[in-house]
């Protein structure tokens, strides 16, 4: 069975070539760090705590920037901070970043005014603009994204332990939009009872490290086999593999076959890994999977995203949770309510609709809710810019809206407005979790 998803070469000299390089580089992430994760999912699976894992549909090259890399950030902090204060309850902090640059694709090839060429398959393979040299797959490519990841998990450890993530910075993330968005005057509210509580705690002498600096770890899809190989090393203390091109790997919808070589391949790092799972799943497939890709059971390994579509969960979620707990399976549940969503809006832009993401996350936590499960997480797709992408959410964007600001080289991405809305309204459901 061929690996799906994968990018045709032209000329594997050249492959091999970028993949010896890509060997001779050293980790992005360390064992260690992936253990960490590991651990903490493990409480997302006991139902202890709540995984936020957002970030770029698609990562390019050109947006490796400081200020790009920043407001993503900020976005997450802002949102794990409502889902911890609003929710009490401990969040794990998951970038969607630093090596998400391949996407898969329905159809190998595009079609505009006659003209037939390759599909634009994210940075890691092809270029987006539309012409025969661009969308050739170059395998020097999987080197530059390497060399953006490294860019920008530099950057992340310097904001997380540099004061940027400081819980006393909580006003200064907002500044620049809480008095134009109710949304963010909403979070200001929080923020003003956070210094308070801080206040308080510094009185009576408690000053603990983790008011100073968080736990942020990276993620990215599994999907060009030859990088991800590559950037597979065995850890020095345990003999054992671990991909270290990022903490978190996750197989898609479209590369979850029990015997395909995505699953082979992530059968055998340590790394906490994720399956999304789409409405066709059926228990059998995901008790399956778990046993190939966790067959000691172990806490915090395997996490299932689903992404069914707002009016599908309902129907499509209950068997599956209700069988995969009955089979015992150690898992975290995570919600997409991203690419269930998508439709062509009239004037031709991929979008979302704000109030169908809303419904799906309120339909994952009705069902986890019946059956008796934790509905542990959300994975989002964001940025922390004012883009023009999904409609809908506070400040009532409409189709016509869509190109005033529509950046996105993919698939459309809540801004920083709606994605904090988001927030306020899941912690709402957490409390009644």
């Amino acid at each position: 069975m061929a690996p799906a998803q994968q990018p045709a070469y032209p000329d594997v000299a050249a492959v091999d070539a970028a993949v010896a390089r890509l060997r001779q580089m050293p980790p992005l992430v360390f064992a260690g760090e992936c253990d960490a994760l590991k651990q903490k999912l493990g409480a997302v699976a006991k139902g202890e705590s709540f995984l936020l894992q957002g970030g770029d549909c698609a990562e390019t090259f050109a947006g490796v920037t400081a200020d790009n890399t920043r407001n993503k950030l900020r976005v997450l902090l802002q949102m794990a901070v409502v889902l911890t204060y609003a929710a009490s309850v401990p969040v794990v902090k998951l970038g969607r970043l630093a090596g998400q640059y391949a996407k898969p694709r329905s159809s190998d090839f595009e079609t505009r005014n006659g003209v037939t060429l390759p599909a634009y398959r994210g940075d890691a393979v092809n270029g987006f603009d539309f012409d025969e040299a661009s969308r050739i797959p170059d395998p020097q490519r999987l080197v530059e994204v390497y060399h953006a990841s490294a860019a920008t998990l530099n950057l992340v450890r310097a904001f997380v332990t540099g004061g940027y993530a400081d819980l006393r910075q909580v006003h200064t993330w907002n500044t620049d939009f809480v008095l134009g968005s109710e949304v963010g005057r909403r979070y200001e509210k929080v923020a003003a009872e956070i210094d308070r509580a801080l206040t308080f705690m510094q009185a009576i002498g408690a000053d603990p490290d983790e008011f100073h600096r968080v736990d942020f770890h990276s993620s990215h899809e599994a999907l060009i086999l030859e990088y991800e190989h590559a950037m597979t090393r065995t850890d020095s203390r345990t003999q054992l593999p671990y991909d270290v091109s990022s903490h978190f790997v996750w197989i898609g919808e479209r590369t979850r076959q029990l015997d395909g070589a995505h699953v082979e391949l992530l059968s055998h790092i340590q790394n906490p890994i994720g399956v999304k799972l789409g409405p066709t799943t059926s228990a059998d497939d995901a008790i399956a999977l778990a046993g190939k890709l966790n067959p000691t059971n172990e806490p915090g390994r395997l996490t299932f995203i689903t992404r069914m579509g707002a009016g599908k969960i309902r129907e499509a979620l209950p068997t599956l949770l209700e069988k995969v707990d009955a089979a015992g399976v150690e898992v975290a549940w995570v919600c997409d309510p991203m690419h269930g969503n998508t439709f062509e809006a009239s004037s031709g832009y991929k979008t979302r609709r704000f109030d169908d993401v809303i419904e799906e996350v309120q339909g994952f936590f009705d069902v986890h809710r019946s059956v008796g499960t934790w509905p542990g997480g959300l994975h989002v797709e964001l940025t922390g810019d004012d883009v023009t992408e999904c409609v809908g959410g506070g400040e009532e964007l409409n189709e016509a809206d869509l190109a005033d600001r529509y950046e996105s080289v993919c698939d459309p991405r809540l801004n920083r407005v709606q994605s904090l809305e988001l927030s306020f309204l899941v912690a709402e459901m957490l409390r009644h979790a």
